[in-house]
């Protein structure tokens, strides 16, 4: 069963550097909630198309994974596609506006393993939607932050 959430946040920033605070993974770390760490499958980091990473959610001896490829890459657009105990997709869309931009993340995921999609439900389902949004507040900051330091 496929779940979906979404979140969208208006960020005083041209769509231009909202789009670098996705692509760039130094600016990425600094939004990115602090137990996940985002690192390149291969030598570089990239967001082009059939680009790979690992997110690995930071928590000792289990250190689950996220293993994910680009999938979709446009202007203002990154998706990516992952595989582990969640299977989706995570979309980053930014929308210019007449002044800022509106920040859109689609993170829609299915669990195939019942065990885990009744723990993910019963445990995890309303603290992920918060953390996303605590996520956005705080990629708002550093978008915000690099427009005004240029």
């Amino acid at each position: 069963m496929s779940q979906a959430f979404e979140q969208s946040i208006k960020i005083n920033a041209t769509a231009t550097v909202v789009e670098s605070c996705i692509t760039d993974l130094a600016l990425m770390h600094r939004w990115l909630n602090p137990v996940l760490r985002c690192e390149p499958v291969g030598e570089a980091w990239s967001t082009d198309v059939g680009s790979q990473s690992r997110f690995i959610i930071q928590i000792p001896l289990l250190e689950p994974t996220l293993n994910s490829v680009v999938v979709e890459r446009q202007l203002g657009v990154v998706v990516w596609e992952f595989k582990g105990f969640f299977q989706g997709r995570d979309r980053w869309e930014c929308q210019p506006l007449a002044q800022g931009t509106c920040l859109l993340n689609r993170f829609e995921f299915d669990i195939p393993n019942p065990i885990v999609s009744w723990g993910f439900n019963t445990f995890a389902a309303s603290w992920t939607q918060e953390d996303m949004q605590a996520q956005l507040r705080r990629f708002k900051r550093v978008a915000e932050e690099v427009q005004i330091s240029q």
